[in-house]
């Protein structure tokens, strides 16, 4: 275990991370500021999400001000985490004001400023106190402090860990509800290589506390729409095999969500069905957006897809990362990144 400290970044990378420091000076934040902007990653997802409401849900408890703000809408499957309504989409005429008044900035589950779109400018700009909570590899610089654990299966795990440190009493039934929903989204419903022992025994603290597991599983994967399944039927449809079965990939084009009339967002937790074919090592999806491609790859074993991912601008985890190619067509990018898979085959 090993902890680098480097003025205002704590970046810790063991399984077992000792992120006292960091969390030390995060309470000093907290202390000190009345006011807190959160946000997190375009298309946010349910580590995104959970994250935000559950640190909203301990800040507001402390008497802070609190708003939640992102560049993209919040998926329906979501909704249920934010009774209150507590979220809203950036538009920067209503909302330039807030990011100016706001004493901290937190970023979530993002730790280069391009994920936050339209935010981008106005957050790097603000002259808050910038945090920034990940479990991402390769930081951006732009926050005055970072607290980054790679090996975390998720952000919730690191807001679990932090929040305990806090506050003994911090994780009440709606945060643990949020925490639960952050890491059980980002670890695939516990099956990912990351999900040892101690998740686990959060996992077990979190239902504890009030999470509902049955209920929040249903929330988030079975209450999708006809439209929604009728474009993983097309994109299951388009489902190809590149070398000698080692490598999978599915397409998701824009014809395909208007004929359904779904979005970007519907395409979530479509790619893992690229890894349950026997001997597939890699699986991807290539999804056409208005303003170029987005890929998404996951990888089994020892296969650093990451490294793959950073080929073409992206970034993530080992077996989980993605890539955003603006103004890329499909027909070009796909065979480059097809190609340069079987490189990192086995």
């Amino acid at each position: 275990m090993w902890l680098i400290r480097r003025s205002h970044l704590f970046y810790c990378r063991s399984g077992d991370p000792d992120l006292t420091a960091a969390f030390d000076q995060f309470r000093s934040a907290v202390e000190n500021h009345e006011s807190f902007l959160i946000t997190t990653h375009v298309n946010p997802d349910g580590d995104g999400i959970g994250s935000e409401l559950a640190l909203s849900s301990y800040l507001r408890a402390k008497g802070k001000k609190v708003w939640i703000v992102n560049h993209s809408s919040t998926p329906p499957n979501y909704a249920f985490l934010d009774s209150k309504q507590e979220i809203v989409r950036f538009d920067a005429r209503k909302h330039e004001s807030i990011v100016k008044e706001a004493a901290v900035v937190i970023v979530l589950d993002a730790n280069h400023p391009d994920r936050l779109v339209s935010m981008k400018d106005y957050v790097v700009q603000s002259k808050a106190y910038k945090v920034c909570i990940d479990h991402h590899l390769d930081p951006a610089e732009f926050a005055d402090l970072y607290i980054i654990d790679e090996p975390s299966t998720a952000t919730g795990e690191i807001l679990y860990k932090l929040l305990l440190q806090l506050d003994r009493d911090a994780i009440t039934k709606e945060v643990a509800t949020c925490l639960y929903t952050a890491i059980m989204t980002d670890t695939g419903s516990f099956r990912y290589a990351k999900t040892d022992s101690e998740v686990h025994r959060m996992i077990a603290h979190l239902i504890d506390q009030g999470a509902d597991p049955v209920e929040i599983y249903e929330r988030v994967y079975e209450r999708g729409s006809v439209s929604r399944l009728r474009l993983l039927a097309k994109a299951l449809a388009s489902l190809q095999i590149a070398h000698e079965g080692r490598v999978t990939y599915l397409t998701v084009t824009r014809q395909m969500m208007n004929e359904t009339g779904t979005s970007e967002v519907d395409t979530d937790a479509f790619v893992p069905y690229t890894l349950g074919i026997d001997n597939v090592q890699i699986g991807m999806m290539f999804t056409e957006l208005a303003d170029g491609i987005k890929i998404n790859f996951r990888s089994k074993g020892d296969i650093s897809i990451n490294e793959l991912a950073k080929e073409f601008g992206g970034n993530g985890h080992k077996n989980a990362a993605g890539a955003r190619m603006a103004n890329a067509r499909l027909n070009d990018v796909l065979p480059m990144v097809v190609e340069r898979s079987r490189e990192y085959t086995r």
